[in-house]
């Protein structure tokens, strides 16, 4: 019998379905929600979020798979089934690539459904389901970070976070490789979350941060007295990480000297703090990351070989972002939608020479460097499109170019950009890209051409010319 802690919220616009869902799992022994629209789920979780989203796909003013996106972007660890009478190929592409658990045709017996929360409870750890808007008390050791949704729908992303879930509730040390700005402290805090160990604290050290002197003590903490200046007895980051993770950022920094002591801590589950009479008991999940090559640096005696193989036992190697270069305009959408909202700016989109740029850049500072980049243009952009001279400075912007007069957006201004993002441009030219954004826009305003150029972030004038383009190279009627 499930534990009766379990909340399954089911989606459905139908009530004979919404009913037929709620006795069934009711029975199981689930605690059962229901909301007739998505936007009406929305605001139920963002009271408290359940454990589990079953939604259907055919519904008025948001569809599931809109709602998928919206789950996603802000519980990104909660499973999510989709049900649907309308079933196709595309729409069953479309919710796994955006993290949908499973898809599952109408009609269907019960048991299918029931089998499927089974399978749901038992092959993911209970999620935190928490997100930014959720009134719950987050303990110290987090911060906003925590939160931070992972974007993309990579071959080699995908495969790695299934790893990551998959490794989350053992105790085995999982080593995060990848370059700078890659991500690896939110691939450990996904970890923690996914875990069961998900209530207790995350703790994050950055290795390469602190001078040799100081970073013994913070690792494992010291006795009043201990050495000069030592005038209170504190807590190293493994006591504080009791219960929970311990981030070790950049590890491939410890010094030679601390690398044994280490060693012997991650073996014996047990910590000496500086000038302690007696090891104390700890019991932490290890999660280290590094952007070095530690056997290289094992081959040349800066690292220890018996540490390395200690700490590699569960390996996860972040792909760089231009190994990733059907995520960029994901990525791209979702920065200027965050921090458009984060500003209180107009919502605009690249521009095609913007986005053109982005795909062929190599990215050396990968996400890390987009999304500050990002920040900026959003702050300081003046056109009606964020174009090249936003983001680099060598890129002059065109002497007697007017600036954008741009004024509110409309209401769905930000769900377009959801929209915008959901577009794949693996193999498409950025004119068939253009075209797509242009296409749903009107299709999400009802064909009405001012309000789409809102959302375009574009002028009614120059969408009006695309379409005789469109209509000159029959594209469309």
């Amino acid at each position: 019998m499930p534990e009766m802690s379990r909340r399954i919220l089911v989606v459905d616009d139908e009530q004979n379905m919404r009913v037929a869902l709620f006795e069934a799992l009711s029975r199981n022994g689930y605690e059962v929600l229901v909301a007739e629209s998505g936007r009406m789920a929305l605001e139920m979780m963002r009271k408290g979020a359940p454990d589990l989203v079953i939604s259907d796909i055919k519904m008025p003013a948001m569809d599931g798979i809109e709602l998928l996106h919206h789950i996603k972007a802000g519980w990104p660890e909660l499973p999510v089934v989709i049900i649907t009478g309308y079933a196709t190929v595309e729409t069953a592409l479309e919710a796994m690539k955006r993290g949908a658990f499973d898809y599952i045709l109408k009609p269907f017996p019960v048991e299918v459904i029931e089998e499927t929360v089974k399978r749901v409870f038992a092959g993911v750890a209970r999620p935190s389901a928490v997100s930014p808007a959720a009134a719950r008390v987050v303990p110290a050791a987090e911060t906003a970070a925590a939160m931070r949704p992972i974007v993309g729908r990579d071959a080699k992303l995908l495969a790695l976070l299934e790893r990551a879930r998959a490794v989350a509730s053992s105790k085995a040390t999982v080593l995060i490789l990848g370059e700078s700005g890659t991500g690896k402290e939110v691939i450990a805090r996904l970890i923690h979350h996914a875990s069961a160990r998900r209530e207790g604290p995350f703790v994050a050290l950055n290795c390469a941060a602190l001078p040799e002197g100081l970073l013994e003590s913070e690792l494992f903490g010291h006795e009043k007295g201990a050495f000069t200046g030592a005038i209170v007895t504190k807590k190293g980051k493994f006591e504080l990480a009791d219960d929970g993770t311990l981030l070790l950022d950049e590890i491939g920094e410890i010094p030679l000297h601390l690398q044994a002591k280490l060693l012997r801590v991650l073996q014996e589950e047990e910590v000496d703090r500086l000038g302690g009479k007696a090891p104390i008991k700890i019991d932490v999940h290890v999660v280290a990351t590094t952007n070095r090559d530690l056997q290289e640096a094992v081959a040349k005696g800066d690292f220890r070989q018996d540490l390395y193989y200690r700490i590699n036992v569960i390996p996860l190697r972040l792909p760089p972002l231009r190994e990733r270069q059907g995520d960029i305009p994901l990525l791209a959408a979702h920065f200027v939608e965050k921090y458009a909202c984060q500003y209180g700016r107009p919502l605009k989109k690249l521009s095609g020479a913007a986005l053109a740029r982005f795909l062929a850049y190599a990215w050396p500072g990968n996400v890390r460097e987009m999304e500050n980049m990002i920040e900026r243009a959003v702050l300081l952009g003046v056109d009606q499109e964020l174009e090249p001279w936003d983001f680099w400075e060598e890129v002059e912007r065109p002497v007697g170019m007017p600036t954008a007069t741009v004024g509110p957006q409309a209401a769905g201004a930000v769900e377009s950009a959801n929209a915008q993002a959901a577009i794949a441009v693996e193999g498409q030219s950025l004119r068939e890209v253009e075209r797509q954004m242009i296409m749903q826009a009107l299709e999400k305003t009802g064909n009405n051409r001012t309000h789409a150029a809102k959302i375009l972030g574009i002028s009614v004038r120059t969408l009006r010319n695309k379409l005789n383009e469109y209509r000159s190279q029959g594209v469309f009627d």
